[in-house]
C-alpha cells in the first residue's frame, strides 16, 4: 500500500520543482496555469512500476495530460521536450 503522506527527500522535492520548471519552459504554459506532476505506482500487468503524470490546467484551454513511464527522479529535460514536441502551440 502506498503511503500518500510519507515524507519525501529534499532532493525529490527539488527535482519535482525542476520538472515543473521544464514543463513551463518547454510546453508553452501560461503563467497562471497550474502544473501538476504526480508519481504513481501501477500494479497492473505490463504496466511500469512507477510512472509520472503531468497535467497542465489553464483557463479557457482543454487540460493537457502526459504520462512518462519512469519515476519522477528519472525524468529529464529531454523527456519533457519530447513530450512537448507534438503539442507545442504555434
Amino acid at each position: 500500500m502506498m503511503d500518500l503522506f510519507a515524507k519525501r527527500s529534499h532532493g525529490h522535492v527539488d527535482h519535482l520543482t525542476q520538472v515543473k520548471a521544464w514543463v513551463r519552459e518547454l510546453m508553452d504554459v501560461s503563467p497562471n496555469a497550474a502544473v501538476l506532476v504526480t508519481e504513481l505506482r501501477c500494479t497492473e500487468p505490463g504496466c511500469p512500476p512507477l510512472e509520472t503524470v503531468i497535467a497542465i490546467l489553464e483557463d479557457a484551454v482543454a487540460p493537457r495530460q502526459y504520462t512518462l513511464h519512469r519515476a519522477v527522479a528519472d525524468v529529464t529535460r529531454q523527456d519533457i521536450a519530447d513530450s512537448a514536441a507534438p503539442t507545442r502551440r504555434g
